[in-house]
């Protein structure tokens, strides 16, 4: 019985590899996914987050800064190609995950998201000082190992 449920695991993992865009670089690693999700589900809770391609483009435009996250599978590609230029313009770190589906389970929402845009402050009202903190410190962990990470793909 074990090794059914191990055959349909790579089974599944062959099959979200596959569904993976070509342009999704940097792509996060087993760690660092687990981190960028656990980030984007702090920042939902605190309401420091911006879902989807339009609102993140737009945030982005605006001047607001933080880290894009983008998921990988998304079909037809051409929906974000736009979206890592527009980071790097601005310089935001961005990196890619797996699929769009365990982006929108993190982000709180039901509906499977392309990207979204973690922020270090809430749009309206405030953090509690030790929340802020938090939010901050593992923000800035995530940043930088998104930023060494697309760094040894230049």
């Amino acid at each position: 019985m074990g090794s059914d449920s191990e055959a349909v695991k790579a089974q599944e993992k062959k099959k979200k590899v596959a569904a993976l865009a070509p342009i999704a670089r940097p792509l996060a690693g087993k760690k660092l996914l687990k981190k960028t999700l656990k980030l984007v589900r702090r920042a939902s809770e605190h309401k420091c987050l911006r879902r989807g391609v339009k609102e993140v483009v737009k945030s982005i435009r605006r001047g607001n800064k933080g880290l894009c996250v983008i998921a990988g599978n998304i079909s037809p590609i051409d929906v974000i190609t736009h979206v890592p230029i527009l980071c790097e313009e601005s310089d935001i770190p961005y990196i890619y995950v797996h699929s769009k589906e365990d982006l929108a389970t993190a982000g709180a929402t039901k509906r499977p998201t392309c990207c979204v845009l973690v922020m270090t402050k809430p749009t309206k009202g405030e953090l509690g000082k030790e929340e802020q903190e938090k939010l901050i410190s593992e923000y800035n962990q995530v940043a930088s190992d998104v930023t060494e990470l697309a760094s040894s793909f230049i």
